[in-house]
């Protein structure tokens, strides 16, 4: 088992709330119509996005130590990872949402996306970055 690199998990985690944020921009006026809840959307005040910085970097830090436990090396294999932790987790869950509390697919789906970026742009960073 390799270690992990904690400068690593932390520009993981900067790069995926970089990612996120255009994802979310890139897709506001959907989100708006889709939610109330966006429907007023600016600029998260600070707080939030350091507590979405924290967020990234504990996901970035549990994908690292997977990485690093399971003895994957490479791009590919990192990338795979990624793969499988998005179908296991934010998929699974996000549908569940969608089938018990009846939040339309579409939400669901931009969600799904922008959770698919970060893992991969994660998996990627600690993946190759040893």
């Amino acid at each position: 088992m390799t270690e992990f690199n904690y400068v690593a998990v932390l520009v993981a985690a900067v790069a995926a709330f970089v990612v996120s944020g255009a994802w979310y921009a890139a897709f506001g006026s959907h989100l708006a119509r889709l939610h109330d809840a966006y429907a007023d959307a600016g600029r998260p005040p600070p707080s939030v996005a350091a507590a979405e910085v924290v967020r990234s970097a504990v996901v970035a830090a549990v994908l690292a130590g997977l990485l690093a436990w399971t003895g994957i090396e490479s791009w590919g294999g990192a990338v795979a990872l990624g793969l499988v932790a998005w179908v296991g987790f934010p998929v699974v869950i996000l549908s569940g949402s969608v089938l018990h509390e009846k939040v339309p697919w579409r939400l669901a789906a931009i969600h799904a996306g922008d959770w698919l970026v970060k893992l991969l742009v994660i998996t990627t960073i600690v993946g190759i970055w040893r």
